[in-house]
């Protein structure tokens, strides 16, 4: 289901931003979606810590050389500069919060797939 102000990010999930503001560097909260079957792109952030806090379906998140089965109320922390993805293991959306210190910019963003 799309959410307002929804746009599709090159990591291969759709975006809503909730919080990312140049006054407020500290933090930024986005709402993300990966459609049944889905799977984002290898990728890291540099400089930027973020946790995905699950709200939604089912999905398994890669960081680094581990896996971690992620559902409703569920959370993983991702520290700066590993390598991660996440694959909706679901049949509906996997939705969640990210949650980026300090904020996500377009900059931090490292595309990593082989």
């Amino acid at each position: 289901m799309a959410f307002a102000n929804e746009y599709y990010f090159k990591e291969g999930c759709f975006i809503s931003e909730w919080l990312n503001h140049d006054a407020d560097p500290a933090l930024s909260v986005a709402r993300a979606r990966v459609p049944a079957g889905g799977t984002t792109r290898w990728h890291s952030l540099h400089k930027v810590t973020e946790r995905y806090l699950i709200l939604e379906g089912q999905g398994l998140a890669e960081v680094g050389d581990g896996t971690q089965s992620l559902g409703p109320g569920d959370s993983i922390l991702i520290p700066s500069g590993q390598r991660q993805r996440i694959t909706n293991t679901g049949s509906t959306d996997l939705i969640f919060l990210a949650l980026c210190t300090p904020r996500f910019t377009p900059a931090c963003y490292t595309d990593v797939e082989p």
